[in-house]
Formats: C-alpha cells, sequence, structure tokens
C-alpha cells in the first residue's frame, strides 16, 4: 500500500473543549540573537486572560462613549486635534508603527528562512509541514516535542525529548520556529494591538466617529492574538508575518498622506486588495491546520521473523502514484486506513540487518495540532474575522447587483460598450473591499476616508457604506451629495 506522508484528517473531538485546558504553559523566548531581553516574568504576566479582557473592554467603553460625545458637539474636532503638536503626534505615531511593522517582518521573515524546511528535500512534504506545525524541539522529521494531552506531558515520538527540570522544552534549541522568533516577535506584536487603539482616539478627536466593527477589529485583534500566543498556536505566525507586512505598508501610506501627498491609484488599489485578502486567507489558512496530519518514519526494531513478515507485506503493497491526480487522491483520501494505525510498514529497502537485531521503518500518525489551547485559539480567529468575510460578501453582493443594473441602462444607449460579467465582479469586489476598509479602519488621520480612489467608470457607481449594521442599505453614491 502506498502511504501518503501528508493528509486531511479530522480534528479529534476532545480538542474542542471551553474554557481550554491549561497546559501547556507558555514557554518565554530564549536570550540569545535578539535585540533586546524580556523578562520572563512580564512575558508571562501580559499572557493573563485579564489582561487583553480589561484594556479591550476599557478600549470599546471609551471608543462608545467619546461617540456620544462627539455627537452631542455636532462632530466638531477638538481643539487639540488643531495644534501643531498634534499633528506631530500623529506623523511620529504613523512613522513609528510603520518602522515597528516592517522590523517585525523582518525577523519573522529571518525566523522563517531558519526553520521551514522546502518539499524538495529528502523528507518531502511531511518534512515541510512539521516545520511549519511543531515549534519545540530539534530540527528534524520526527525530531519534534510535542505536548500529550492525555498524558499530560511532553513527548517525542521518536525517543525520550531533552526536557528541562521543569519538564518543558528547551529554550537552548534552535531550528525550531517558536525558539527561532516567534516567541519574541509575537508577543511583541501582541502587545503593540493595545498600543494601536490610539489610531481610535485620533480619528475621535478629529470629531469624527468610530465604528462599531472598527471598535470591534482592533478589541478583538487583542483577543486573537492573545490566545495564539497563550496557547503557542501554529497558525499564529500567519498573522504575525502577514499582518506586520500590511501594517508596515498601510501606516507608511498614513504618513504619506497626512502631508497631504497624492499616492497613486495602483498604490491604493493594491493596499486595500491586501488589507481585505489577509482577513479572508488568513482565516482559511488558520482553520485547514486543525485538520492536517502526516507520517513520521521510525526506526523499529524486531525479531527475524516479523522482519520476513515485513517484507512479505511490502511486496504485496500497492505500487506508488503514477501521476498528479492519483498521488493527490493519496494525500486527501488515500490516508483513511493508515491514520487509524499506529504503525505501518514501508517497503522492503526499509528493512535493515544489524548483528543479532533487525529494524523495520514504521510510520506513526502526527497531527498538527494536539491541544484543546490551540485549537480554541484557531477557532477563536476563524470566527474573529468571520464577520469581516460576512460583510465582504454582502457588499460584493449589493454593488453587483447595482452595477448589472447600471451596465443595462448603459447597454441601451451604447451597446458596443457593454463590460462583461467577469469585470462587474472586479469593480464589485473592489467596492467590497472599500466598503469593509471604511468600516474597520474608519477615516485617515489627515481627515479623509483611509483609502479612497475614483471609478473609471462613474462616479454615481461608487460604494460608501455607512455603517456595518446597514448590510443591506449601504449603498451611497456621491450623487446624492452625501460625503463620508
Amino acid at each position: 500500500m502506498a502511504l501518503p506522508m501528508v493528509f486531511i484528517s479530522p480534528p479529534a473531538s476532545s480538542l474542542f473543549q471551553f474554557p481550554p485546558h491549561s497546559e501547556p504553559q507558555t514557554i518565554p523566548p530564549p536570550h540569545f540573537e535578539f535585540p533586546f531581553t524580556i523578562p520572563d516574568g512580564l512575558y508571562v504576566r501580559a499572557l493573563d486572560p485579564k489582561v487583553p479582557i480589561t484594556i479591550a473592554a476599557i478600549y470599546a467603553v471609551t471608543a462608545k462613549a467619546l461617540n456620544v460625545y462627539n455627537r452631542s458637539t455636532d462632530r466638531r474636532p477638538w481643539a487639540i486635534s488643531k495644534t501643531k503638536a498634534f499633528h506631530a503626534f500623529v506623523v511620529l505615531h504613523n512613522v513609528f508603527l510603520a518602522v515597528y511593522s516592517a522590523w517585525t517582518w523582518f525577523g519573522m521573515l529571518n525566523a522563517l528562512r531558519n526553520t521551514i524546511v522546502g518539499p524538495a528535500g529528502p523528507e518531502g512534504w511531511a518534512g515541510t509541514v512539521d516545520s511549519f506545525c511543531k515549534f519545540h524541539g530539534p530540527p528534524g522529521l520526527g525530531n519534534a516535542i510535542s505536548y500529550s494531552q492525555s498524558q499530560g506531558t511532553w513527548e517525542s515520538i521518536t525517543g525520550t525529548p531533552s526536557l528541562t527540570s521543569e519538564g518543558s522544552p528547551s529554550r537552548a534549541d534552535t531550528g525550531r520556529l517558536w525558539n527561532e522568533g516567534l516567541a519574541f516577535y509575537g508577543w511583541l506584536f501582541y502587545v503593540s494591538k493595545f498600543y494601536e487603539v490610539i489610531d481610535t482616539l485620533i480619528i475621535l478627536a478629529k470629531g469624527k466617529f468610530s465604528s462599531t466593527l472598527q471598535t470591534y477589529h482592533h478589541a478583538g485583534a487583542m483577543m486573537a492574538m492573545w490566545a495564539g500566543m497563550r496557547y503557542m498556536a501554529t497558525p499564529i505566525w500567519i498573522f504575525v508575518f502577514f499582518n506586520s507586512a500590511i501594517h508596515a505598508l498601510m501606516y507608511t501610506y498614513f504618513t504619506v498622506t497626512a502631508f497631504n501627498i497624492r499616492v497613486p491609484t495602483i498604490i491604493k488599489r493594491s493596499l486595500t486588495s491586501l488589507q481585505i485578502s489577509q482577513f479572508i486567507i488568513g482565516a482559511s489558512c488558520a482553520m485547514i491546520h486543525s485538520f492536517i496530519s502526516y507520517l513520521v518514519p521510525i526506526q523499529v526494531k524486531v525479531s527475524p521473523a516479523e522482519a520476513t513478515a515485513a517484507v512479505s507485506a511490502a511486496a504485496s503493497a500497492s505500487p506508488l502514484a503514477t501521476n498528479f491526480f492519483d498521488s493527490f487522491k493519496q494525500v486527501v483520501f488515500g490516508a483513511a486506513e493508515a491514520a487509524g494505525m499506529a504503525a505501518v510498514v514501508s517497503s522492503p529497502n526499509t528493512i535493515s540487518t544489524q548483528p543479532g537485531a533487525s529494524y523495520i521503518t514504521r510510520y506513526q500518525k502526527v497531527d498538527c495540532i494536539t491541544t484543546s489551547g490551540a485549537t480554541f485559539a484557531i477557532w477563536l480567529n476563524v470566527i474573529y474575522l468571520a464577520p469581516l468575510t460576512y460583510l465582504f460578501v454582502s457588499f460584493f453582493i449589493a454593488s453587483y447587483l447595482r452595477r448589472s443594473k447600471a451596465e443595462v441602462v448603459r447597454a441601451k444607449s451604447n451597446p458596443d460598450r457593454r463590460r462583461s460579467n467577469v469585470m462587474l465582479a472586479e469593480k464589485a469586489s473592489w467596492d467590497a473591499a472599500k466598503g469593509i476598509e471604511r468600516e474597520v479602519y474608519g477615516e485617515s488621520k489627515d481627515g479623509a476616508t483611509v483609502i479612497e480612489d475614483s471609478d473609471d467608470s462613474s462616479n454615481n457607481d461608487r460604494l460608501h457604506p455607512s455603517s456595518a449594521a446597514r448590510v443591506n442599505g449601504h449603498v451611497n453614491g456621491k450623487a446624492n451629495g452625501k460625503k463620508h
């Protein structure tokens, strides 16, 4: 039987529990090769759930209270927002976050380069998936140290793991993503979510309102990052790496617009597309981790009789896949039998004989996610991003229907210029992206919409959602004279 090395399998039901199991405890980063040292006590205390819950609650209440205040003053800008000191602060705030985000992205890039194994290597895709899924232990397929929730201990499938006196993985090990940078840069990125609420205060100081979705976005980001770091959930690297890249570009844009410099349309469109893509793609990639498993080869000592039986079993096994489609079916569907076996004999050439002993290669199933805490963190992120995905779809449908009706009218007067459905869908996607962006990010620091762009069809076709709560009535064009 040909054995797929990476496959899809349903997660164990025991991983879905709330509240999640408190073990394993978060492991602070090592004290080497980083610009500075984060005290272990501070690192652990900041990941206490009371910290993000308290800050998120205070932020949400404050934002809503200041919304009420701005409404009572008829959206009059605060006096401080008209000062040069305020403008200087806004610029420095944006520059700081742009530089910090770029620094985080570069640090994570180096961490990924030092730890992720390419599929062209001898371990194939299993080695690649293992380097992404397992954060602790020495590098190499089968060398990882994973936490067994059923046993309540850290363990390795290839032997006795090297643990500290506290029974946790060593912080001196290199070659895995947690020690190589995620523990360090990820924690700082989590803390930066508390600082980013200043974005909302700047908007409020301009006399504008903080939308419900914007408040939800900032508060939710605190909780999502907390869960990922607290439970050392595998997919959290996706958010640290990609979100820091988007933020580096976004805050650079904010800095430029603060000086009333016009940004080319292509840059605006690209930035908006990246902002929305990270939500949808990030949630999808995170969710997949719960279903990924792979087989790890291990050497097992057997008797001569068992070795002979292994040769016979391997010789009668089905041949390897001969094309892409066969390989794909094996990866997705062909592992059902193998996944239920603790060990499987591979092929005759994996049997080695030493004086007085024979060894065969068996394959053990390894799940990417093994703890309820990591499972909780993954699905909290998915749930957090679900409203944004729903809103995107709602905006897209409304814009597509509106554009389709307008196109029918246009075609009657000029049939030669009728646009294809593909072009209409592309423009509807752009409208939806702009709509979500306005809801999440509100208005930019210079008082304009965060990313604003003209549509080459006509200004009447532009989508201006005014509230996330009005999903079914969010289309307001410039034709009606209403500004946002």
